[in-house]
């Protein structure tokens, strides 16, 4: 992100009406950007005035990427991934007790920061590495069993919290295209018709497999409600083994609850066998995890391992979008390979006994 003058300016006089009882903003220093695939993220520190008193305040501003959105549209209209994660947490944060990062406010005019971004309040905390992997290394892997059980319930627990929110209560419709039905069936075609279009005729025999089974298997419609897309420990700002807040909302959709379940056991299943790492002491197996996460949900959830599946094709589908993204900023070569030879494809393999 361009570091001049002028640009703090522009965000200094953005931020000044956006920040309660702020008289002056000063943008100070901004952290070197850490790019990701659907949005750039920027730390800074801002001197703000209010009244006779002036301190010195932490943000982070998440600017959108050029390139088309790394994850499927789930309705008309909604490409830009930075509007999506926005509007969802401000939902979150305003119709629940689920701990999100104060919200500041977001800007679709390119012409302040480059892009459409918006901004939040800096939330101190740790966050789970993976590479190396945060089963092999890093605060969990140096926490004793009691904390790091204490982190993992933590996590099923507010992740349970966050599917008991009301989506239609909250104004979450918008998540929805107009005459369509939301549910599992939805899902499935959104995910399968993504995997099409980005493998581009290439062929990939396990996701293929992978889909037709879950055609074939496809169970029963749950309750709906807001889905993360993305849960994981990584997308967690710990507090002392506390969800401190959630983040990485650019996923979401509305879809039943096992959908997200599958997805954190799923990477349950990447972060322990696939990428070699054994269960550390404390660590609750997947069956506890499900057993946890049911009690914190109040209602059963039955067998979850087809939403595992579906979760693993999910991701192996990703990998590939984002070997495309790589190949399209001149990263990796076009003949590249990764986007079928990778961890994600090895974990699907493993579900389904491959």
């Amino acid at each position: 992100m361009d570091d001049s003058s002028a640009t703090r300016e522009a965000l200094a006089t953005w931020l000044t009406p956006r920040l309660d009882g702020a008289a002056t903003v000063e943008v100070l220093e901004f952290a070197a950007p850490r790019s990701g695939y659907s949005a750039e993220t920027t730390v800074f520190s801002a001197r703000v005035r209010r009244g006779s008193t002036e301190a010195v305040e932490r943000f982070v501003l998440r600017r959108e990427t050029p390139e088309p959105a790394v994850y499927p549209t789930q309705a008309p209209g909604l490409d830009v991934e930075i509007a999506i994660q926005y509007r969802a947490m401000e939902a979150v944060a305003t119709h629940s007790e689920v701990p999100i990062a104060p919200l500041v406010g977001y800007e679709d005019d390119p012409g302040i920061v480059g892009a459409p971004f918006f901004v939040m309040g800096h939330v101190d905390g740790e966050v789970p590495i993976e590479s190396p992997i945060y089963t092999s290394a890093g605060f969990f892997f140096d926490a004793t069993p009691t904390q790091r059980a204490t982190l993992i319930d933590n996590g099923l627990r507010v992740l349970a919290e966050l599917h008991r929110l009301d989506w239609t209560t909250a104004g979450l419709g918008w998540l929805v295209p107009a005459g369509v039905t939301p549910g599992i069936a939805r899902q499935l075609e959104v995910w399968e018709s993504y995997a099409r279009f980005e493998l581009a005729g290439r062929d990939h025999p396990l996701l293929e497999q992978a889909f037709a089974w879950l055609h074939a298997h496809r169970p029963a419609e749950a309750p709906l409600g807001l889905s993360w897309g993305d849960p994981r420990p990584g997308n967690i700002i710990w507090q002392d083994f506390a969800v401190g807040c959630l983040t990485d909302f650019e996923a979401c959709s509305i879809a039943p609850a096992e959908h997200d379940l599958g997805w954190w056991l799923m990477f349950d299943r990447w972060s322990h066998e696939t990428m070699g790492a054994a269960r550390l002491e404390g660590e609750p197996t997947r069956e506890e995890q499900l057993a946890a996460y049911e009690q914190h949900l109040g209602r059963k959830v039955g067998d979850p391992y087809w939403y595992e599946v579906f979760a693993g094709a999910r991701y192996a589908a990703i990998v590939v979008r984002v070997m495309n993204r790589m190949v399209q900023r001149g990263h990796m070569p076009a003949d590249q390979t990764v986007w079928i030879e990778n961890p994600a494809v090895t974990c699907l393999a493993d579900l389904m006994g491959v």
